[in-house]
Protein backbone atom coordinates (compact mmCIF):
# COMPACT_ATOMS: atom_id res chain seq x y z
CA UNK A 1 0.00 0.00 0.00
CA UNK A 2 1.24 3.55 -0.66
CA UNK A 3 2.59 5.45 2.30
CA UNK A 4 0.31 8.33 3.35
CA UNK A 5 3.03 10.84 4.07
CA UNK A 6 2.74 14.45 5.07
CA UNK A 7 1.71 16.49 2.05
CA UNK A 8 3.80 19.68 2.20
CA UNK A 9 1.58 21.48 -0.30
CA UNK A 10 -1.08 21.51 2.40
CA UNK A 11 1.14 23.80 4.46
CA UNK A 12 0.19 26.56 2.05
CA UNK A 13 -3.52 25.78 2.38
CA UNK A 14 -4.07 28.43 5.04
CA UNK A 15 -7.58 29.91 4.79
CA UNK A 16 -6.71 32.92 2.62
CA UNK A 17 -4.66 30.84 0.19
CA UNK A 18 -7.24 28.06 0.10
CA UNK A 19 -9.99 30.53 -0.76
CA UNK A 20 -7.78 32.04 -3.44
CA UNK A 21 -7.06 28.62 -4.95
CA UNK A 22 -10.79 28.04 -5.40
CA UNK A 23 -10.91 31.23 -7.49
CA UNK A 24 -7.81 30.15 -9.41
CA UNK A 25 -9.43 26.81 -10.20
CA UNK A 26 -12.46 28.53 -11.69
CA UNK A 27 -10.21 30.80 -13.75
CA UNK A 28 -8.23 27.81 -15.03
CA UNK A 29 -11.45 26.14 -16.17
CA UNK A 30 -12.57 29.27 -18.03
CA UNK A 31 -9.22 29.71 -19.76
CA UNK A 32 -9.08 26.01 -20.67
CA UNK A 33 -12.53 26.30 -22.29
CA UNK A 34 -11.82 29.50 -24.24
CA UNK A 35 -11.07 28.02 -27.66
CA UNK A 36 -13.64 28.32 -30.45
CA UNK A 37 -12.98 24.62 -31.11
CA UNK A 38 -14.87 22.27 -28.73
CA UNK A 39 -12.29 19.47 -29.15
CA UNK A 40 -9.49 21.78 -28.01
CA UNK A 41 -11.56 22.80 -24.99
CA UNK A 42 -12.23 19.18 -24.08
CA UNK A 43 -8.57 18.27 -24.45
CA UNK A 44 -7.33 21.24 -22.41
CA UNK A 45 -9.93 20.51 -19.74
CA UNK A 46 -8.79 16.89 -19.70
CA UNK A 47 -5.32 18.06 -18.68
CA UNK A 48 -6.19 20.83 -16.24
CA UNK A 49 -8.90 18.72 -14.62
CA UNK A 50 -6.66 15.73 -14.01
CA UNK A 51 -5.63 16.88 -10.56
CA UNK A 52 -2.30 18.10 -9.34
CA UNK A 53 -1.04 20.04 -6.37
CA UNK A 54 -1.49 23.58 -7.77
CA UNK A 55 1.63 24.29 -5.75
CA UNK A 56 2.86 26.95 -8.16
CA UNK A 57 -0.44 28.80 -7.96
CA UNK A 58 -0.37 28.51 -4.18
CA UNK A 59 3.08 30.09 -4.18
CA UNK A 60 1.76 32.99 -6.23
CA UNK A 61 -1.07 33.60 -3.79
CA UNK A 62 1.14 33.12 -0.74
CA UNK A 63 3.73 35.53 -2.09
CA UNK A 64 1.08 38.19 -2.67
CA UNK A 65 -0.13 37.87 0.92
CA UNK A 66 3.36 37.62 2.40
CA UNK A 67 4.39 40.87 0.71
CA UNK A 68 1.40 42.68 2.13
CA UNK A 69 -0.80 42.52 -0.94
CA UNK A 70 -4.17 40.94 -1.48
CA UNK A 71 -5.59 38.28 -3.76
CA UNK A 72 -7.39 40.30 -6.40
CA UNK A 73 -8.48 39.41 -9.93
CA UNK A 74 -5.04 40.07 -11.37
CA UNK A 75 -3.36 37.82 -8.81
CA UNK A 76 -5.86 35.04 -9.52
CA UNK A 77 -5.27 35.32 -13.26
CA UNK A 78 -1.49 35.35 -12.84
CA UNK A 79 -1.70 32.18 -10.73
CA UNK A 80 -4.00 30.52 -13.29
CA UNK A 81 -1.58 31.43 -16.11
CA UNK A 82 1.31 29.85 -14.20
CA UNK A 83 -0.68 26.62 -13.91
CA UNK A 84 -1.66 26.67 -17.60
CA UNK A 85 1.99 27.01 -18.56
CA UNK A 86 2.84 24.11 -16.27
CA UNK A 87 0.05 21.99 -17.77
CA UNK A 88 1.09 22.82 -21.34
CA UNK A 89 4.67 21.89 -20.58
CA UNK A 90 3.49 18.53 -19.18
CA UNK A 91 1.71 17.79 -22.45
CA UNK A 92 4.99 18.37 -24.26
CA UNK A 93 6.88 16.25 -21.70
CA UNK A 94 4.48 13.35 -22.21
CA UNK A 95 4.96 13.62 -25.95
CA UNK A 96 8.73 13.52 -25.64
CA UNK A 97 8.58 10.58 -23.22
CA UNK A 98 5.95 8.67 -25.17
CA UNK A 99 4.01 8.43 -21.90
CA UNK A 100 0.59 6.75 -21.97
CA UNK A 101 -0.51 7.81 -18.48
CA UNK A 102 0.02 10.64 -15.99
CA UNK A 103 -1.41 10.46 -12.46
CA UNK A 104 -3.38 7.41 -13.56
CA UNK A 105 -5.07 9.29 -16.42
CA UNK A 106 -4.38 8.63 -20.10
CA UNK A 107 -2.23 11.33 -21.65
CA UNK A 108 -3.39 13.48 -24.54
CA UNK A 109 -0.93 11.86 -26.91
CA UNK A 110 -2.40 8.46 -25.99
CA UNK A 111 -5.95 9.79 -26.46
CA UNK A 112 -5.58 12.04 -29.50
CA UNK A 113 -2.27 11.14 -31.11
CA UNK A 114 0.97 13.08 -31.04
CA UNK A 115 0.10 15.79 -33.56
CA UNK A 116 -3.11 16.96 -31.93
CA UNK A 117 -1.62 16.70 -28.43
CA UNK A 118 1.24 18.94 -29.52
CA UNK A 119 -1.18 21.59 -30.75
CA UNK A 120 -3.19 21.47 -27.51
CA UNK A 121 -0.01 21.96 -25.50
CA UNK A 122 0.83 24.95 -27.69
CA UNK A 123 -2.69 26.32 -27.20
CA UNK A 124 -2.34 26.20 -23.41
CA UNK A 125 0.98 28.02 -23.44
CA UNK A 126 -0.33 30.68 -25.83
CA UNK A 127 -3.61 31.07 -23.93
CA UNK A 128 -1.71 31.71 -20.73
CA UNK A 129 0.37 34.38 -22.43
CA UNK A 130 -2.67 36.10 -23.90
CA UNK A 131 -4.55 36.09 -20.59
CA UNK A 132 -1.53 37.53 -18.81
CA UNK A 133 -1.20 40.29 -21.37
CA UNK A 134 -4.87 41.29 -21.38
CA UNK A 135 -5.83 40.70 -17.73
CA UNK A 136 -2.72 41.32 -15.61
CA UNK A 137 0.14 43.58 -16.70
CA UNK A 138 2.97 43.82 -19.21
CA UNK A 139 5.37 42.91 -16.41
CA UNK A 140 3.54 39.67 -15.65
CA UNK A 141 3.11 38.83 -19.33
CA UNK A 142 6.79 39.48 -20.00
CA UNK A 143 7.86 37.40 -17.02
CA UNK A 144 5.75 34.45 -18.16
CA UNK A 145 6.91 34.74 -21.77
CA UNK A 146 10.52 34.67 -20.60
CA UNK A 147 9.87 31.62 -18.44
CA UNK A 148 8.43 29.69 -21.39
CA UNK A 149 11.75 30.29 -23.15
CA UNK A 150 13.60 28.98 -20.09
CA UNK A 151 11.38 25.91 -19.89
CA UNK A 152 12.11 25.09 -23.52
CA UNK A 153 15.85 25.66 -23.13
CA UNK A 154 16.06 23.56 -19.97
CA UNK A 155 14.17 20.69 -21.53
CA UNK A 156 16.22 20.93 -24.72
CA UNK A 157 19.45 20.79 -22.73
CA UNK A 158 18.30 17.68 -20.90
CA UNK A 159 17.32 16.03 -24.18
CA UNK A 160 20.65 16.91 -25.74
CA UNK A 161 22.46 15.17 -22.85
CA UNK A 162 20.50 11.90 -22.81
CA UNK A 163 22.68 8.82 -22.29
CA UNK A 164 25.72 11.08 -21.85
CA UNK A 165 28.04 9.46 -19.27
CA UNK A 166 30.09 12.67 -19.17
CA UNK A 167 27.17 14.77 -17.93
CA UNK A 168 28.20 16.87 -14.93
CA UNK A 169 26.22 17.91 -11.83
CA UNK A 170 26.58 21.50 -13.02
CA UNK A 171 24.91 20.63 -16.34
CA UNK A 172 22.09 18.85 -14.52
CA UNK A 173 21.55 21.89 -12.32
CA UNK A 174 21.37 24.20 -15.32
CA UNK A 175 18.71 21.99 -16.87
CA UNK A 176 16.75 21.78 -13.59
CA UNK A 177 16.83 25.54 -13.20
CA UNK A 178 15.42 26.02 -16.69
CA UNK A 179 12.86 23.25 -16.95
CA UNK A 180 11.48 23.36 -13.39
CA UNK A 181 12.83 26.03 -11.04
CA UNK A 182 12.24 28.91 -13.45
CA UNK A 183 8.47 28.46 -13.20
CA UNK A 184 8.57 28.35 -9.40
CA UNK A 185 10.59 31.56 -9.51
CA UNK A 186 8.09 33.16 -11.88
CA UNK A 187 5.24 32.04 -9.60
CA UNK A 188 6.64 34.35 -6.94
CA UNK A 189 7.68 37.20 -9.24
CA UNK A 190 4.25 37.64 -10.87
CA UNK A 191 2.43 37.80 -7.53
CA UNK A 192 3.19 41.36 -6.47
CA UNK A 193 5.09 44.45 -7.66
CA UNK A 194 7.80 43.49 -5.14
CA UNK A 195 7.68 39.83 -6.16
CA UNK A 196 11.20 39.93 -7.52
CA UNK A 197 12.44 39.99 -3.92
CA UNK A 198 11.06 36.43 -3.65
CA UNK A 199 12.69 35.23 -6.87
CA UNK A 200 15.68 33.52 -5.26
CA UNK A 201 13.46 31.74 -2.73
CA UNK A 202 11.15 30.46 -5.47
CA UNK A 203 14.00 29.29 -7.68
CA UNK A 204 15.83 27.47 -4.90
CA UNK A 205 12.67 25.75 -3.78
CA UNK A 206 12.05 24.72 -7.38
CA UNK A 207 15.51 23.16 -7.57
CA UNK A 208 14.82 21.25 -4.33
CA UNK A 209 11.46 20.11 -5.69
CA UNK A 210 13.02 18.63 -8.84
CA UNK A 211 16.05 17.05 -7.15
CA UNK A 212 13.81 15.28 -4.63
CA UNK A 213 11.54 14.07 -7.43
CA UNK A 214 14.60 12.71 -9.21
CA UNK A 215 15.85 11.08 -6.00
CA UNK A 216 12.56 9.28 -5.42
CA UNK A 217 12.67 7.89 -8.96
CA UNK A 218 15.93 6.19 -7.96
CA UNK A 219 15.42 5.48 -4.26
CA UNK A 220 11.72 4.86 -3.65
CA UNK A 221 9.41 2.06 -4.77
CA UNK A 222 6.44 1.84 -7.09
CA UNK A 223 4.18 0.98 -4.14
CA UNK A 224 5.24 4.07 -2.21
CA UNK A 225 5.06 6.46 -5.17
CA UNK A 226 2.08 4.96 -6.95
CA UNK A 227 4.06 4.92 -10.22
CA UNK A 228 7.03 3.01 -11.66
CA UNK A 229 10.54 3.94 -10.55
CA UNK A 230 13.75 4.00 -12.58
CA UNK A 231 12.15 5.88 -15.48
CA UNK A 232 15.00 8.38 -15.73
CA UNK A 233 17.45 5.51 -16.20
CA UNK A 234 15.24 4.00 -18.90
CA UNK A 235 15.14 7.30 -20.75
CA UNK A 236 18.84 8.05 -20.31
CA UNK A 237 18.31 11.07 -18.04
CA UNK A 238 21.28 11.15 -15.67
CA UNK A 239 19.93 13.25 -12.82
CA UNK A 240 21.77 15.04 -10.05
CA UNK A 241 21.37 12.26 -7.41
CA UNK A 242 22.92 9.74 -9.82
CA UNK A 243 25.73 12.15 -10.70
CA UNK A 244 26.46 12.73 -7.01
CA UNK A 245 26.67 8.96 -6.53
CA UNK A 246 29.16 8.66 -9.38
CA UNK A 247 31.64 10.74 -7.37
CA UNK A 248 32.16 7.66 -5.17
CA UNK A 249 31.95 5.09 -7.96
CA UNK A 250 34.87 2.80 -8.69
CA UNK A 251 33.59 2.02 -12.16
CA UNK A 252 30.76 -0.39 -11.40
CA UNK A 253 28.02 2.19 -11.91
CA UNK A 254 29.59 4.21 -14.70
CA UNK A 255 30.14 1.09 -16.78
CA UNK A 256 26.37 0.81 -17.18
CA UNK A 257 25.88 4.32 -18.51
CA UNK A 258 25.81 5.53 -22.09
CA UNK A 259 23.31 3.04 -23.45
CA UNK A 260 19.82 1.65 -22.96
CA UNK A 261 19.61 -0.76 -20.05
CA UNK A 262 17.69 -3.96 -19.60
CA UNK A 263 15.20 -4.16 -16.74
CA UNK A 264 17.62 -6.46 -14.91
CA UNK A 265 20.40 -3.90 -15.25
CA UNK A 266 18.10 -1.13 -14.02
CA UNK A 267 17.16 -3.20 -10.96
CA UNK A 268 20.84 -3.89 -10.25
CA UNK A 269 21.76 -0.22 -10.60
CA UNK A 270 18.89 0.93 -8.35
CA UNK A 271 19.99 -1.52 -5.66
CA UNK A 272 23.60 -0.31 -5.78
CA UNK A 273 22.53 3.33 -5.68
CA UNK A 274 20.31 2.77 -2.64
CA UNK A 275 23.08 0.92 -0.83
CA UNK A 276 25.61 3.69 -1.44
CA UNK A 277 25.87 7.34 -0.44
CA UNK A 278 23.45 8.74 -3.01
CA UNK A 279 20.49 9.23 -0.66
CA UNK A 280 22.50 10.82 2.14
CA UNK A 281 24.49 13.07 -0.19
CA UNK A 282 21.38 14.22 -2.05
CA UNK A 283 19.41 15.00 1.12
CA UNK A 284 22.39 16.91 2.52
CA UNK A 285 22.61 18.89 -0.72
CA UNK A 286 18.90 19.71 -0.54
CA UNK A 287 19.17 20.79 3.08
CA UNK A 288 21.85 23.24 2.03
CA UNK A 289 19.56 24.57 -0.69
CA UNK A 290 16.74 24.87 1.83
CA UNK A 291 18.95 26.97 4.09
CA UNK A 292 19.81 29.15 1.10
CA UNK A 293 16.12 29.50 0.22
CA UNK A 294 15.23 30.64 3.74
CA UNK A 295 18.14 33.05 3.78
CA UNK A 296 16.79 34.52 0.54
CA UNK A 297 13.37 35.27 2.03
CA UNK A 298 13.08 39.06 2.26
CA UNK A 299 12.07 40.90 5.38
CA UNK A 300 8.29 40.74 5.17
CA UNK A 301 6.17 43.80 5.96
CA UNK A 302 4.31 44.03 9.24
CA UNK A 303 0.99 43.68 7.40
CA UNK A 304 1.96 40.28 5.99
CA UNK A 305 -0.31 37.35 6.82
CA UNK A 306 1.62 35.56 9.62
CA UNK A 307 0.22 32.13 8.72
CA UNK A 308 1.45 32.52 5.15
CA UNK A 309 4.88 33.74 6.27
CA UNK A 310 5.22 30.69 8.53
CA UNK A 311 4.10 28.39 5.69
CA UNK A 312 6.70 29.78 3.30
CA UNK A 313 9.39 29.32 5.91
CA UNK A 314 8.35 25.69 6.55
CA UNK A 315 7.87 24.63 2.93
CA UNK A 316 11.43 23.64 1.83
CA UNK A 317 12.07 21.53 4.93
CA UNK A 318 8.67 19.90 4.69
CA UNK A 319 9.38 18.74 1.15
CA UNK A 320 12.64 17.18 2.29
CA UNK A 321 10.82 15.41 5.15
CA UNK A 322 8.22 14.13 2.71
CA UNK A 323 10.89 12.72 0.41
CA UNK A 324 12.55 10.92 3.33
CA UNK A 325 9.24 9.32 4.26
CA UNK A 326 8.90 7.89 0.74
CA UNK A 327 12.36 6.38 0.45
CA UNK A 328 12.79 2.61 0.17
CA UNK A 329 14.00 1.22 3.49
Amino acid sequence: MPVHAVRPEEILAVPAVSAGLARVERRIRRLSASSRLPLVNRAAGHITGAGGKRLRAALTLATALALGGRIDGRTVTAAACVELIHAGSLVHDDLMDGAAQRRGVRTLNAELGDARALVVGDFMLARAGLAALTSTSKHVAGTLAAVVVELAEGQFQETAELFDPARTPEAALRSITGKTASLFRASCVVAHPAGRTMAAYGERFGVIFQILDDLLDLASTADRLGKPVGNDLRQGVYTLPLLLALRHDRGELRSLLGRRLTEEEIAFLLTRLREGRMVGDTLEYCRGLAADALAALPALPAVADPEVAAALYALPGAYIDRAESLLAR
